[in-house]
């Protein structure tokens, strides 16, 4: 169920991400209010089933972005009907979704690969402790995580089509509402990660010393 939470977030962002919104004077993305999860799911994911595994499930997530930036770049390439007239408005939001999937998956690839590798050595260091220590490993590793996605993917996505101090000011804004989303979300990440502990028996702590953490090794397994 977690892991299908997480490919629907990731599906999800694609449309979300092509729209600026206002809150305040917070100028955010829309998928800033769901993405976020995907950091929070990669915390639980590596603190639970370790790093190899954590990365298995991002692969798939990957490869289902691939999928649904596919599906919508079909159905807009394909003639619409002659009968329906909102061919301008689904290509201005879903037609950007080759470009806006390209820059997900080289900011998530990088981003969540630091997350990834950040909570799995922490975690050893901290010798797999709970609570608060818990708590920092997450927040730290979201910190690095966040903050290399967010300097990936709105010049990737955006560079050319939104005037550069409005992508900056986004760009700040994002990464600390993304903080934010963490720090406010710990109580419940903290408490499922530590029940799907006890549901599964498992709790990986990854040895650094015989840990390869090659990005690409467990896409080499699967």
């Amino acid at each position: 169920m977690i892991v299908g939470g997480y490919v629907a977030v990731i599906v999800i962002s694609i449309g979300a991400a092509a729209k600026f919104i206002s809150i305040g004077q917070w100028t955010l993305s829309g998928a800033t209010l769901i993405w976020p999860l995907t950091f929070v799911f990669n915390d639980i994911f590596t603190e639970v089933y370790g790093y190899d595994r954590s990365r298995r499930i991002i692969w798939t997530g990957m490869a289902v972005q691939l999928l649904a930036a596919f599906a919508y770049w079909l159905v807009d390439v394909v003639p619409a009907a002659p009968f329906w007239h909102q061919q301008v408005a689904y290509s201005a939001i879903l037609g950007q979704a080759p470009r806006i999937v390209a820059a997900c998956l080289i900011c998530y690839f990088c981003g969540e690969y630091v997350n990834s590798v950040t909570i799995s050595k922490m975690k050893f260091l901290q010798k797999g402790k709970e609570g608060f220590d818990q708590g920092v490993r997450f927040m730290a590793s979201t910190a690095l995580g966040e903050l290399v996605d967010t300097i990936i993917f709105f010049p990737l996505a955006f560079l050319g089509t939104v005037p550069t101090i409005d992508l900056m000011h986004t760009m700040i804004c994002i990464y600390f509402a993304k903080l934010i989303y963490e720090f406010i979300s710990l109580p419940v990440s903290i408490r499922i990660a530590n029940y799907v502990k006890r549901l599964e028996g498992m709790d990986v702590i990854d040895d650094p010393q015989t840990t390869n953490y090659s990005p690409m090794l467990s896409l080499a397994r699967q």
